[in-house]
């Protein structure tokens, strides 16, 4: 549970500006953990709905939770 947002956002920015990976690195990485997850026979999952219960359980309490909105200095 994110208990900062503001830091969180200002970490975001800042890893924005700083990241120097390019596209090509990125696409590499990717490519390499799907394999990965392959040779795990993680990936296809068997069941692509396993758990979906319990995903629908948490983002219903997560969303009945009364939103207040943020105090923003102006």
């Amino acid at each position: 549970m994110i208990t900062n947002p503001k830091k969180l956002r200002k970490f975001e920015q800042n890893l924005l500006k700083t990241d120097t990976t390019s596209i090509d690195q990125k696409f590499r990485l990717l490519d390499a953990m799907f394999k990965e997850a392959r040779a795990l026979r993680v990936f296809p999952l068997k069941d692509p709905l396993e758990g979906l219960e319990t995903d629908i359980k948490v983002a219903k309490v997560v969303n009945s939770v009364r939103k207040l909105p943020l105090k923003r200095k102006i």
